[in-house]
């Protein structure tokens, strides 16, 4: 059976700090950045004034970024490592019954997400249904792609693999599958111990060293991925500025809670780019970082709570 041999306050820092992440940033998704409000006014529960982006959903409640990143965790463990029908046929059953949503309410899919999925349902292979949309780019895979690198153990390259394969099911384009690699290499490191930049420098060896035999990803990274200057962080949910924009907000933030304010601050698409954020920073400052107040707050505790009472840790 596959242990889990991270730190337990680093693993669980990075599941409820992806979850609360996305769950803070959630009444404030699509709000423009000059109108989101100021960074000391950031809180899950939004400021007087303040219109929040779903009327009818409570406070505390994530998103389908979250939802989906439990669907991977929950197939992990039931199959003792990573199985892609098994995460496809999760995922269908997020959409079409509820399955790791709060109360079973869907209320925000991905449009390249959705696509994907129904052709899933009508027979397409989970490793063909992420070209509905070719050229799609979204960070639909970003968001969920973290739960494997906080229960893999089977090094860099099996790592690498099933972060691609994870993103295939609805995002196709190998620009996603690079994103989600990087992603979770540098998880990975930070869980084993390093600071974030020397995190971020020995991903960027490995994954020049995977990718030497595989020249249409290598070409992807060096020029699409790793350049600086041709992004502007925004928060946008283009993948790679997504990721950008969580690498600069770790790099300028000292707290979680910090963090994850400084994320949505961005606007736009403020639930995915605070939970990726939120999985970082819960690795970096650990669980017993993430403010209390806005962990008490979140919906569906019970059920999440039950799914991490499975996970095998090795005892350290």
């Amino acid at each position: 059976m596959n242990k889990v041999s991270y730190p337990r306050n680093k693993v669980l820092g990075g599941i409820w700090g992806l979850i609360i992440g996305d769950a803070v940033g959630v009444p404030y998704e699509f709000t423009p950045k000059e109108r989101v409000p100021e960074l000391d006014k950031i809180d899950i529960i939004t400021p007087d004034g303040f219109r929040k982006t779903y009327s009818d959903v409570p406070f505390g409640t994530y998103s389908d970024d979250s939802a989906q990143f439990l669907c991977i965790m929950d197939s992990y463990i039931e199959c003792d490592g990573f199985d892609i029908d098994d995460v496809a046929k999760k995922f269908l059953a997020w959409l079409s019954d509820g399955l790791w949503a709060v109360d079973g309410n869907i209320f925000d899919v991905g449009i390249q997400t959705l696509r994907a999925l129904a052709d899933y349902a009508r027979g397409t292979s989970p490793r063909k249904s992420g070209l509905c949309e070719p050229e799609g780019k979204g960070n639909g895979a970003l968001m969920r792609t973290l739960a494997l690198a906080l229960l893999e153990n089977e090094g860099d390259v099996k790592l690498v693999i099933d972060s691609h394969e994870q993103a295939m099911i609805t995002h196709g384009h190998i620009c996603n599958h690079v994103c989600c690699a990087f992603y979770n290499l540098i998880a990975k490191y930070m869980l084993e111990g390093m600071a974030f930049e020397e995190a971020y420098n020995d991903a960027v060896k490995s994954l020049r060293n995977i990718y030497k035999y595989k020249e249409e990803y290598l070409y992807e990274f060096e020029n699409n991925i790793l350049p600086d200057g041709n992004i502007v962080e925004r928060g946008t949910g283009y993948v790679i500025d997504c990721l950008k924009t969580a690498f600069k907000v770790i790099r300028e933030s000292s707290s979680y809670e910090e963090a994850i304010k400084k994320a949505i601050a961005f606007g736009n698409d403020t639930d995915t780019t605070a939970a990726v954020v939120g999985g970082l920073a819960g690795i970096i400052y650990g669980f017993e970082g993430i403010p209390t107040r806005w962990y008490e707050l979140i919906r569906g505790k019970e059920d999440i709570l039950n799914l991490i009472d499975k996970i095998n840790f090795e005892e350290i």
